[in-house]
């Protein structure tokens, strides 16, 4: 895979840059409170990013996995906390992958201009990360059930839900429309100014049309979903890293102490060289992620996604960390952004499998 930007890449990138650094600010980023603001939403449809991944047949831009890099790289540079990943990669993912065309016509494109947003709920109370549906029941079209962390509920218009069929046993995958009676949202703010939320259907009534996928259809749309989701937040976790390093960079070439800048210490300058050290890793790892998604072996490719995610994570905390105690007592303020960026990393490592669940997946495919 060639990851070098093509030149439309790099122009979009260069866009997204300018649109982060207008919209993005913290004052602005913290007013929202982890809300949707209809204008930034608008902003990044217009500019094509929700539509990245959809193919032009329904209303998107067809690009590979190669491009979820220089846009998530530049999202998470920005602590975008919109739902892009939820919504434009993980259910645009599973509406692809479940072969319902009838589906694909229906929301595709709505997704790709930001008139319909989803989420994906597949957690269980009580179950962590396990992906096979098991208390989320569907007795004929009724569903009945829980889901919670569910990342950005409020904001979805609709959610693709797990659930297993009360009559065949088998795993089904439904869309669910917000506003359907006997649905209940419980929000959450969560610790990087972001929201997930708790849902409970209590005698849904559903149609044949709101049926994704079932059995092994189901089973392979959700799992090729989360890992493209796992691999465009490795990059948004790469790109505030990125922005992370040269906030701290910037700051210790500022600072004076004894007469002269913190950063012409040499301790200091070797925690520096660490942190770069582990923003590479991290940013070669997720290279691994998105090369992964274009690996036909399904073993191989949750193995890569796993590998990739673990490093993110690993990398996150060590450079936020560092960050943190390199500004010394500035930087455990919410006057100064680091702890912004301390905080969305460490969510990272627990959205969709902390790093106990990447080693597992790594022990079951080797």
């Amino acid at each position: 895979m060639d990851f070098e930007y093509s030149e439309e890449q790099q122009m979009l990138a260069d866009s997204l840059r300018r649109l982060m650094t207008d919209n993005w600010t913290m004052a602005r980023r913290r007013a929202r409170q982890g809300g949707l603001d209809p204008s930034a939403w608008n902003a990044l449809a217009e500019l094509g990013i929700l539509g990245l991944v959809i193919d032009a047949g329904h209303g998107g831009f067809g690009e590979p996995p190669a491009s979820l890099l220089p846009v998530h790289l530049e999202l998470g540079a920005g602590l975008a906390d919109e739902p892009v990943i939820p919504s434009c990669v993980m259910a645009a993912t599973a509406i692809r992958a479940s072969g319902n065309e009838e589906a694909a016509r229906r929301w595709l494109p709505r997704i790709a201009c930001g008139e319909a947003i989803f989420s994906v709920a597949y957690q269980e109370p009580g179950r962590r990360y396990a992906t096979e549906p098991r208390d989320c029941r569907l007795a004929g079209l009724v569903l009945d059930g829980s889901k919670h962390l569910v990342w950005h509920a409020g904001a979805a218009h609709a959610w693709i839900v797990s659930a297993r069929d009360a009559a065949s046993n088998e795993a089904v995958l439904l869309i669910v429309p917000a506003d359907a009676a006997g649905v209940a949202v419980t929000q959450t703010n969560t610790l990087d100014r972001s929201r997930c939320g708790r849902i409970d259907f209590k005698q849904v009534t559903l149609s044949q049309d709101h049926v994704l996928a079932r059995g092994a259809a189901a089973r392979a749309a959700l799992d090729l979903a989360l890992q493209w989701g796992t691999a465009a937040l490795c990059a948004h976790a790469v790109g505030a890293m990125a922005r992370l390093l040269d906030i701290t960079v910037d700051y210790l070439k500022t600072r004076k102490q004894f007469g002269q800048p913190l950063a012409a210490f040499q301790a200091l300058q070797h925690r520096m060289a660490e942190m770069v050290v582990a923003k590479e890793m991290a940013l070669s790892m997720a290279y691994v992620a998105a090369a992964a998604l274009t690996e036909p072996d399904a073993r191989a490719r949750r193995r890569m996604i796993a590998a990739a995610k673990l490093e993110t994570a690993r990398s996150g905390r060590f450079l936020s960390q560092c960050a943190v105690q390199l500004h010394g007592g500035m930087g455990m303020t919410d006057e100064l952004e680091v702890g912004d960026f301390f905080k969305r990393l460490t969510v990272v490592e627990l959205l969709l499998g902390d790093s106990a669940e990447q080693l597992a997946a790594l022990e079951e495919t080797a």
